[in-house]
């Protein structure tokens, strides 16, 4: 039981980040009609890329990466967990799981190699 407790509470605080984190961002771009909704896409987000926000305590820093960075086993494990802790149906940008610097690190690794 306690088990459950502290995982409930590390996702009701790791929303609360994520909740403050994109009440932060002023931008959003345009609206693009797809299907019965509306989608935001930022102005930052060209084609062929996604927006991507990295959270851990109480830091959330947002990238835009491009879609074969998604590919790469060390961001698959990320989004594993990001799987494991939101599941597919959350809607906005991909939120995961780590220090910001932690992903800047295996972005600037993938693009020298």
């Amino acid at each position: 039981m306690c088990k459950k407790l502290k995982l409930l509470i590390r996702k009701l605080q790791t929303c609360c980040v994520f909740t403050r984190f994109c009440k932060r961002v002023e931008d959003y771009g345009e609206f693009e009609e797809e299907g019965n909704g509306a989608t935001i896409v930022p102005s930052d987000v060209k084609e062929g890329h996604v927006a991507v926000i990295a959270v851990k305590g109480e830091r959330a820093v947002r990238f835009v990466l491009e879609l074969q960075e998604l590919y790469k086993p060390e961001f698959r494990k990320l989004l594993e967990q990001a799987r494991e802790e939101f599941g597919f149906q959350r809607r906005g940008p991909l939120t995961i799981l780590c220090q910001p610097e932690e992903l800047q690190k295996i972005l600037q690794e993938s693009r020298k190699g």
